[in-house]
């Protein structure tokens, strides 16, 4: 029976994306092997890596004197990644959330790291607005989409020094200015492929700059000289991304997921609204389109346990809050269908009626 997936991570795919992967570990592009077991060093591979590079490039519209990689460690690793890169003499943090936390937290381990503005006073309800981007930073790091709390910055920032955002969550759900960022990165298990993978997008003459020496692993010089193949890369979600990157093509690209995501979101933040049940987290103009937070109403607080119980029968998978935050969570990644969106609001106002 049809289940309405709101995972936030590992998350939903396109089904094209399921179906052919599927299909390549039975017998990938007609060798006669595996996706699993070929080697990543044969043609047939290397052509999916160099179509997977080509067509991030394309849809995310992305200029020379950018490389775009596929490595492992997750958005975690590149916490440390880009400090060890960048870092000389100082960095600066936008305090948004829990994982802008750790990535500050990482950088302070190579230099002076600076928290410009925080919303952790108000449980990171909000994006900080008014703050000063130090000038003699080596670069400005923001989490654009906070998935636990739902809050989303919606609009390319102008940094007066390089600007690096971890776009995890929200990258391809709306269009970036590339040329405003001088890196990019985020795993890929919300809106490109399954757990895994992390792509990295660097501007290159941001590299060989720091003073210290950096472990080979850990430089990114190492796989853009390498083709992010130095080691062995992870073969199956790069082969699920390029899956996922044709669907989004075909589609209409980006500009195409931004109108469906600000449409999933805009029925969905209404009936939070309108229901006497709910009502939504964080600031109104900072509610992110990829993960929608909300939670009972302080007099309906006892029904949580029940709704959540209803939703479940109902089909609805992976609505339950963050366990720091509680309360519900609906991610509506780019692969979700507005028609689970519908059943979501049809399930809450269901519950209401019979209380």
């Amino acid at each position: 029976m049809k289940k309405y997936n709101f995972n936030a991570g590992p998350s939903i795919l396109p089904q094209e994306t399921v179906e052919n992967t599927i299909q390549a570990i039975r017998d990938f592009s007609g060798t006669g092997l595996s996706l699993m077991e070929v080697s990543h060093r044969s043609k047939e591979f290397q052509a999916v890596m160099d179509e997977t590079v080509a067509l991030f490039k394309e849809i995310l519209n992305i200029p020379e004197g950018y490389s775009v990689l596929f490595l492992g460690g997750g958005a975690s690793l590149q916490f440390c990644m880009v400090p060890y890169n960048l870092l000389e003499k100082k960095a600066a943090y936008l305090n948004t959330g829990t994982w802008a936390n750790k990535a500050l937290k990482e950088a302070k381990l190579f230099g002076e790291a600076v928290e410009v503005a925080s919303s952790k006073e108000a449980n990171y309800t909000y994006i900080p607005k008014d703050y000063t981007i130090p000038a003699d930073a080596d670069y400005f790091h923001i989490t654009t989409n906070n998935t636990i709390f739902g809050t989303e910055i919606h609009k390319d920032i102008d940094s007066p020094v390089p600007l690096i955002a971890d776009m995890s969550s929200d990258i391809f759900s709306r269009p970036v200015d590339i040329s405003k960022y001088g890196l990019i990165y985020g795993g890929a298990q919300k809106n490109l492929a399954p757990a895994g993978v992390t792509f990295v997008i660097v501007k290159d003459e941001l590299l060989g700059k720091v003073s210290r020496a950096i472990p080979t692993m850990l430089d990114y010089r190492t796989h853009i000289k390498d083709g992010s193949m130095f080691n062995t890369p992870p073969v199956v979600p790069i082969y699920a991304a390029l899956q996922t990157l044709k669907w989004l093509k075909a589609l209409g690209g980006v500009s195409e997921m931004y109108r469906r995501n600000k449409e999933k979101a805009a029925l969905l933040y209404a009936e939070i609204d309108r229901n006497k049940l709910f009502k939504g987290t964080t600031a109104v103009e900072d509610r992110s389109l990829m993960n929608i937070c909300f939670v009972m109403n302080d007099e309906y607080q006892h029904l949580n346990d029940e709704f959540y119980k209803f939703a479940t029968e109902k089909r609805m998978v992976g609505i339950k809050g963050h366990r720091s935050v509680g309360g519900f969570r609906a991610s509506t990644y780019n692969a979700l269908p507005k028609e689970a969106v519908e059943a979501l609001i049809e399930t809450m106002q269901e519950f209401e009626k019979s209380h």
